[in-house]
């Protein structure tokens, strides 16, 4: 807020320069300069809403930008918007003034969140535009939800500013991402890969990244040249790539990575891991290896659950009497009768209907 005051100060001079100002505005004007540099606001405020200023003259226009930042300096940003913008739209400022204006203006909106007007002030923008105003732009644009308009402005930065603050490259990774382009979102993440080449969480997402794009085999690829390398990461780390796929509605890749997983070694093999899996091959509609998984866990465990997902597993698939056989393991752990009588019903009569069958079948 002071090396704002300062500027004011500083582009003060020359306005006046050009411009003759009132000398009861000009000492109004010194006077809450003076009050606010002391942090007296209320002093300030009241000399500069004591001077008398003719109506779409220079020197009004000079006591709302005052009062702008006045109230600015007291953190009260919507006041110093109403101040600023009456400034600014009075035409009466230099164009130095003018553009100054309008940059702090765009600040205090994107304060506000009122992106829209954040735009509209920062366009159209200059040939090179500095860091700054990039930034300010790009983060309007993303309070909208316009990523597509928000990307090209970050990629122009980094084109020029190769060497940029990691953000920039964390936010067109992100873009891409939410604009489902992965291979962008690829490309930058290596970008980042190679600015911390042992930082896990940067090979996490590169995988993560890899899944989502729907190979799952190069995403495995990646997870083990990170560890070749020593970088360590977190099954939690890992179990949350599996649920990212799942989420994503991608069970037969969260089942690939899964498994890929606990074969390499990098997840250890647990009953949590192992229903997991089976779970998201039954969600695939790979019912056959998820059969194979239930029928494993349920011997070890003997749990009912277990059971009757085998069972409706392979009545799924029309083996009545696996089915039937795991609804009687199931009965026997401790399933609730009812709902295993409904399944046994079911089986039986499709047995039945089988075996009609395949002796009118016989018979003719």
């Amino acid at each position: 807020m002071r090396y704002l005051l300062l500027l004011l100060l500083i582009t003060l001079t020359p306005v006046q320069a050009a411009q003759s100002i009132d000398a009861a505005v000009l000492r109004a004007l010194e006077t809450a300069r003076h009050a606010q540099e002391a942090g007296r606001y209320e002093a300030a405020r009241e000399a500069l809403e004591g001077a008398e200023a003719r109506p779409g003259s220079f020197e009004q226009a000079l006591l709302w930008r005052s009062l702008g930042y006045l109230a600015w300096a007291r953190g009260d940003n919507r006041q110093a918007l109403q101040w600023l913008e009456k400034a600014v739209d009075s035409g009466k400022l230099d164009a130095t003034a003018q553009a100054n204006e309008r940059l702090n203006l765009a600040r205090l909106n994107l304060v506000e969140g009122r992106f829209g007007k954040v735009v509209q002030l920062l366009s159209p923008l200059p040939a090179n535009p500095d860091e700054d105003l990039l930034k300010m732009l790009v983060q309007a644009y993303q309070g909208l939800g316009q990523h597509s308009k928000a990307l090209p402005l970050a990629e122009r930065y980094l084109k020029t500013h190769p060497q940029a603050d990691d953000a920039w490259l964390q936010f067109l990774v992100a873009g891409n991402a939410e604009l489902e382009r992965y291979d962008a979102a690829q490309r930058w993440q290596r970008r980042l890969l190679a600015r911390h080449p042992d930082r896990a969480r940067d090979w996490w997402q590169l995988a993560g990244l890899q899944q989502l794009a729907g190979d799952e085999e190069k995403a495995l690829g990646t997870l083990r040249a990170a560890q070749l390398k020593g970088v360590a990461f977190d099954e939690s780390q890992l179990d949350n790539l599996v649920l990212m796929a799942s989420a994503a509605g991608q069970p037969w890749q969260g089942a690939r990575m899964l498994e890929g997983m606990l074969k390499s070694g990098l997840l250890a093999r647990t009953a949590t891991r192992e229903e997991r899996l089976g779970m998201l091959w039954w969600q695939a509609r790979e019912r056959d290896q998820a059969a194979q998984i239930y029928r494993r866990l349920a011997g070890r465990s003997g749990s009912a659950k277990h059971w009757m997902n085998l069972a409706q597993l392979e009545l799924e698939q029309a083996r009545w009497q696996a089915g039937l056989d795991a609804l009687k393991r199931a009965e026997q752990a401790g399933a609730e009768r009812s709902q295993v009588r409904a399944w046994r019903e079911w089986a039986e009569g499709e047995l039945s209907f089988e075996r009609e069958r395949r002796q009118l079948a016989r018979v003719d």
